[in-house]
């Protein structure tokens, strides 16, 4: 692992001079840096590029003619600090820009909040169907919402339906309501303050939620680059299943008569299956990635619910 040292940082500073420049030096550092990438790319090109447009203030589509165009050292050194955020103290880009995309859609994010990577992403593109009618949803509860990505986007998927997002965390209730402002959501979208489902204001007719879901193992194991977010959002007992015993218990008295329950349980899918095997989870396939999402009705809940 090579971290970049004041003396490399001063040589940069100097030498680099066009976006060209500092895009072959970022991908460079990175590689040579071993970074762990899981927040939303996985390639330290894009990585780099990310860092370079913040500083620039540009989109990230920019007509690539401005490759070659030079930067005022200033810019420079605000790039490479940031780079050196990322290797040396391995801090995501995603918090180090402030924004994560989700849904095609930005959303501000910090430390107070998960930085926003959930394969849920491609079932709200497609508004849930045909697991649920669209037309049917009135209602909708993003439950563990941090910075209201999911919450936010469902608001898009279903316009004609109030959806609220509930948190434990106030911190994360902050981000989410200026999230909720960028987007123009405060006559659609709410943000609940709430441990689990006490505090919601049911029924609902979609409940979804990607809630804290590692277990003791992996959260010891986890890179370092997850040490910079809340682990109040992460952790969830030996198992990983603490969180989603309670919400399976307690998910049928808020919602609907034909409601469903749709939750992201990642790599703990396998300790549910193991304890649950009666029940008929249906688990989803993603063409983007992604596993550990599961799908109950009301009526299995409520069926199964001696068993949890």
């Amino acid at each position: 692992m090579a971290l970049i040292t004041a003396a490399l940082k001063n040589e940069a500073v100097t030498s680099l001079k066009t976006l060209r420049d500092c895009l072959r030096f970022g991908e460079s550092r990175l590689r040579a840096g071993q970074v762990f990438f899981g927040h939303g790319s996985d390639d330290p090109w894009d990585e780099a590029l990310a860092l370079l447009m913040h500083v620039l203030a540009l989109p990230m589509n920019s007509d690539p003619r401005i490759l070659d165009a030079r930067l005022l050292p200033s810019e420079t050194e605000a790039f490479v600090d940031l780079l050196m955020r990322r290797i040396n103290d391995r801090v995501p880009v995603p918090y180090l820009t402030g924004e994560a995309w989700f849904c095609g859609l930005p959303f501000k994010v910090d430390e107070r909040v998960l930085i926003p990577r959930s394969p849920l992403a491609e079932l709200i593109e497609q508004s849930f169907t045909p697991w649920v009618d669209p037309e049917q949803v009135n209602a909708v509860l993003d439950l563990c919402t941090g910075s209201g990505c999911i919450a936010i986007a469902c608001a898009y998927a279903f316009e004609h339906a109030r959806v609220d997002g509930s948190d434990i965390s106030e911190d994360a209730l902050a981000v989410f309501s200026e999230n909720i402002a960028r987007h123009g959501a405060e006559g659609q979208v709410q943000a609940l303050l709430s441990d689990g489902l006490a505090s919601v204001n049911g029924p609902y007719d979609l409940i979804v939620s990607n809630p804290p879901y590692v277990d003791a193992m992996d959260m010891a194991g986890l890179p370092d680059e997850y040490r910079h977010e809340p682990e109040l959002a992460l952790a969830s007992g030996d198992d990983g299943l603490d969180f989603t015993r309670r919400l399976l218990r307690d998910a049928p008295d808020h919602l609907s008569e034909q409601g469903v329950l749709i939750v992201e349980v990642g790599n703990s899918m396998e300790a549910m299956m193991a304890e649950w095997p009666e029940v008929p989870f249906f688990w989803f396939e993603f063409e983007r990635g992604g596993h550990g999402v599961f799908m109950l009705t009301r009526q299995q809940l409520l069926e199964y619910r001696s068993a949890f």
